[in-house]
């Protein structure tokens, strides 16, 4: 039995703590729960209106305020997904920062300078390393996929494969959505999507899309940018297999030009 299925990731919306007022000035890890700002609430409304003829099979959110609220706007101006149930996972919590919790970034820029490091690969005191929040990207997918297979691997009574579109993405909300039965979205955050999808393009070998540099698809999330993946999973005796995986677009936000055109 081989399943194809769509996997939707998403970063929550833009939030605001009361140490820095200005937005997007504070990593806001795992240890910080704040919810969005009005302007998050407004790029949460223009991803859901983008995606609202989308239909979601599962959904699967960190247990954060940010993305759970992200995610409830994003349902709410579904068309398809009346009654679908939200799952609140912890796994998809940001990484943790430990001591450059909900602190300027400029800081944290200057404990990774001090230490000869990236700002990227720097972790600071009691933070979470960039190996620990990968452990739970790989624990997060095996739950995902289990949940796929159990749930709609009848979804083709034949038990073939469905076959996926490999029309190059336009910018549509539904690229590469044709031939493919079942689609979850998933919520979290801009540091812990880095290091999934950094695993699934470097460590699981998804194929690229057409013409598209792998610094381009590893570049940081903007919030509520999207990215899409095509897994093809079978069941072993031991439990779900990742056949294959492919890579569609990362990080895209064609939703957010109104947005920005308007300001």
């Amino acid at each position: 039995m081989s399943l194809l299925y769509f996997y939707t990731v998403g970063k929550h919306s833009t939030t605001e703590t009361s140490s820095c007022k200005k937005l997007n000035t504070c990593f806001l890890g795992q240890g910080v729960d704040t919810p969005l700002s009005e302007t998050g609430v407004q790029q949460a409304e223009a991803v859901g209106k983008y995606l609202r003829d989308i239909a979601f099979n599962n959904v699967f959110a960190s247990n954060l305020q940010r993305a759970i609220q992200t995610a409830e706007i994003i349902l709410k101006n579904n068309t398809h997904c009346s009654g679908t149930e939200m799952v609140l996972e912890p796994l998809l919590r940001e990484r943790g920062f430990g001591v450059a919790e909900g602190r300027p970034k400029e800081e944290l820029k200057n404990m990774a300078n001090a230490a000869g490091q990236s700002c990227g690969d720097y972790t600071p005191p009691g933070g979470e390393t960039l190996d620990q929040v990968k452990l739970r990207f790989k624990k997060f997918l095996k739950v995902l996929f289990k949940q796929m297979l159990d749930e709609h691997s009848r979804s083709r009574p034949d038990g073939s494969a469905a076959s996926a579109s490999h029309v190059a993405p336009v910018g549509l909300a539904d690229d590469g959505l044709q031939g493919v039965p079942v689609h979850a979205l998933v919520v979290s955050h801009g540091a812990y999507i880095r290091v999934g999808v950094k695993h699934l393009l470097e460590d699981l070998k998804s194929s690229l899309p057409a013409g598209v540099k792998m610094s381009q698809l590893l570049s940081p999330c903007p919030n509520t940018g999207i990215s899409r993946f095509i897994f093809t999973l079978s069941q072993s005796e031991s439990g779900p297999v990742l056949s294959a995986s492919r890579c569609l677009f990362t990080n895209r936000k064609h939703h957010l030009e109104n947005l920005t055109a308007a300001k």
